[in-house]
């Protein structure tokens, strides 16, 4: 059976192909790429959504190859992914399952690792955020620090590598609120690079590599120019077997790359 799902959008007029990680008669887990929306725009029915576009091939009179290897009928999202972040998505193949994944996901049982690059070197090698959350009230799709309207938020974060300006960090969210991570590191001091909602500015080459230069006319292109935000492994109990899943995704190439430069120019010195 293939591991990667092909998925095309004839209206936005673009293909993805995204990584299985895990696949059993009951769950997909797939790698979700970053800027592809979870669930369709309620305001753009035209914009690209990773449920859209799998809803669309299992209901085709003809369904592409992976449809039909796996008999597949349903197939439901358990959670959600930002449109930026990348990273472990996980499906529910009946409504059964569904319905004790969203249990599962409800009841905090659950062990997520993020991994974000972000602005600045914090002075501790680890911390926690417990800072109640609560959407924007003059921004649309913007949340905020609310410690009397806002919903319990806690997230631990730990230093994965660090370099001149800049720091890999790991996160684990305990609870599951909109954009948590992003406000919580928002709200610590440190945004995540390339997040130009909570405050992060793309990462470039020219800041980091000595006598950068530019071709004529070129304009130079952010290493990340999204927010720098993978969801690189969740840990759960198997809704059916009860069986300790550890499911993980690889970096996408752009953080990745990210990574390589800071290593190579952004050493940070003792």
């Amino acid at each position: 059976m293939a591991d990667v799902i092909k998925l095309s959008s004839a209206a936005a007029l673009e293909i993805w192909e995204i990584p299985v990680l895990f696949e059993d008669e009951f769950l997909l887990a797939l790698n979700k790429p970053g800027l592809l929306l979870v669930s369709p725009d309620r305001n753009d029915a035209q914009r690209p959504s990773l449920m859209q576009l799998l809803q669309a091939a299992i209901e085709r009179s003809a369904p592409p190859g992976w449809v039909r290897q796996r008999s597949l009928t349903y197939l439901r999202n358990a959670h959600r992914l930002d449109f930026e972040t990348s990273g472990v998505i996980l499906f529910a193949k009946t409504k059964p399952v569904l319905t004790a994944l969203a249990n599962l996901f409800g009841s905090e049982k659950l062990n997520q690792i993020y991994v974000a690059l972000i602005h600045g070197t914090p002075l501790e090698n680890s911390f926690t955020v417990d800072a109640k959350l609560a959407p924007h009230l003059a921004k649309a799709g913007v949340m905020r620090v609310d410690e009397k309207q806002g919903k319990r938020s806690r997230t631990e974060f730990q230093v994965r590598e660090r370099f001149a300006n800049c720091t890999v960090m790991e996160c684990r969210p305990h609870t599951g609120r909109a954009h948590q991570i992003r406000v919580h590191l928002q709200h610590a001091g440190w945004p995540i690079v390339g997040d130009a909602m909570y405050g992060g500015a793309p990462l470039l080459l020219s800041r980091l590599k000595p006598e950068y230069r530019l071709k004529p006319n070129k304009t130079e292109r952010p290493l990340i120019s999204h927010a720098a935000l993978h969801a690189e492994q969740l840990r759960l109990a198997h809704p059916v077997t009860g069986s300790e899943l550890q499911i993980t995704a690889p970096w996408p190439r752009d953080l990745t790359v990210a990574v390589k430069y800071l290593r190579r120019y952004a050493q940070e010195h003792s």
